[in-house]
């Protein structure tokens, strides 16, 4: 694995830009200040009394005498948020039990049904043996839920009994976390005021900031010039014939190849309102990209297409905030309507070391579908989206969607950690780690997929 943590940036582009560690103090008193968007109000669960003392109408919830441990939050009102978790302090620990909360509308004061909050339990985070896994921070989380604008809570957690009434214990600090995306944290930039600007005039090739932007904003913008202005919201979609350029960006030896499908519009972290202050500075990258991991985000499908930079906004946070990882977990993500977004920072067309399938991220990429899909069939524009989006990076890097590769397992829980592991080049979370993501009926749209997907790269 080539995994490094960069401390500059290089811009792949056939004359480098380097863009140094500090930039010239004229440069930045030029910048205005940028005010991180959204935030995270993390609140713990406190033990909940006998079956008599709650509150009626809770599916699922005994009401023998020999209680499962049993935690929670009691109905309360709080600022507002959009998104919540539960998370607990133990990475390693396994929550067996189930998740539920209700939430009141801020719109309409409302209180929602009960709703079930997934349990992860491992399958979306780093390798074992990464850096991001060991830093300290990393902590276990359920799935997030979006909830939509909110101000009031409350939360159940209640641990699994098995037939001899023997109740699982519950992981320690356990939390409810209210996560705010806030505005959409643009500025006056609009990424149409051309290139970004040299320095004084000498060869240090030193980018100055452009208004409104900090430098971890310069940092993650620049590694997509020069497919899109430092400072865009986009990068516009390309006809096939003009994308196999692109693959100078993807340090791939493929440039002119005649099977990298049409690169597809793609907005930015900053066209979202990433709060690049939120994730680690610097990149790490893999070797290649050999396979695309399709994940459902198993937030729900409550919003509309208008929200879906909210919440990716969210799940970032949710991701390095409460989860302790290093930037959001997927390196791109498709909304119901297919818009396709920057996931984590490093630059599209880069081999970006993710975190969405324990124990395959090296040499892979993951693909966040936003919603739930066990129950729900996924939208025809997020599945086209996705093999758009397949075509065109996995063409980057010389993958037929249709084929097999082989993948050395990281360490997980379907393959012991150094197995190499043979898998469709478009997999689903589910080859890789024993879940139901990415639902079983997005699961079940891959084989078309990958038919569309090669397609489009112009395979025979």
């Amino acid at each position: 694995m080539r995994g490094f943590l960069a401390s500059s940036i290089g811009v792949a582009t056939a004359a480098a830009l380097a863009l140094p560690l500090a930039l010239p103090t004229t440069a930045l008193a030029e910048t205005a200040p940028v005010t991180p968007a959204g935030s995270t109000r993390s609140l713990p669960l406190v033990p909940l009394g006998p079956a008599a003392d709650r509150s009626p109408g809770v599916p699922g919830m005994s009401a023998s005498p020999r209680l499962p441990e049993t935690r929670g939050l009691a109905a309360r009102e709080v600022e507002t948020f959009s998104l919540v978790g539960v998370v607990w302090d133990d990475v390693s620990t396994q929550l067996n039990g189930r998740v539920q909360v209700r939430t009141r509308s801020a719109a309409t004061s409302a209180w929602s049904d009960w709703q079930d909050v997934e349990t992860h339990n491992g399958e979306h985070a780093a390798d074992l043996d990464t850096a991001e896994r060991g830093s300290g921070r990393v902590r276990g989380s359920t799935a997030p839920l979006w909830v939509g604008e909110s101000n009031g809570i409350e939360v159940r957690v209640q641990a699994e009994t098995d037939t001899r009434e023997i109740s699982a214990k519950l992981p320690s600090g356990l939390r409810i976390e209210l996560v705010d995306p806030g505005a959409t944290g643009r500025d006056a930039t609009d990424g149409k005021n051309g290139s970004p600007s040299l320095g004084d005039g000498d060869d240090k090739g030193e980018l100055t900031l452009l208004p409104g932007m900090t430098m971890a904003m310069t940092e993650s913008s620049s590694v997509n010039v020069p497919m899109a202005p430092l400072g865009a919201h986009e990068i516009t979609a390309l006809g096939k014939a003009d994308s196999t350029a692109d693959a100078v960006l993807a340090d791939s030896a493929l440039a002119g190849a005649p099977y990298i499908g049409p690169r597809p519009r793609i907005v930015t972290r900053k066209g979202w309102g990433a709060d690049e202050s939120l994730r680690e500075s610097g990149f790490v990258y893999t070797n290649t990209v050999k396979a695309a991991f399709v994940h459902h985000t198993a937030s729900g499908n409550n919003y509309a297409c208008k929200d879906a930079p909210a919440v990716i906004r969210s799940l970032y946070r949710y991701h390095v905030v409460s989860s302790g990882w290093r930037d959001i977990g997927y390196n791109f993500a498709v909304d119901k309507c297919g818009t396709v977004y920057e996931g984590r920072a490093g630059g599209v067309a880069k081999p970006v070391l993710g975190a969405h399938t324990m124990g395959f991220n090296t040499d892979s990429m993951g693909v966040a579908v936003i919603g739930s899909f066990t129950n729900t069939a996924p939208p025809k524009a997020a599945v086209d989206a996705v093999a758009r989006l397949t075509a065109w990076k996995l063409g980057l890097f010389g993958r037929d969607p249709r084929a097999k590769t082989t993948l050395k397992s990281g360490g997980g829980n379907l393959y012991p950690k150094g197995r190499n592991v043979s898998m469709n080049v478009i997999s689903g979370h589910r080859d890789g780690f024993a879940t139901e993501c990415p639902g079983r009926l997005l699961y079940g749209q891959l084989p078309p997929t990958r038919t569309s997907s090669a397609r489009l790269q112009g395979r025979p």
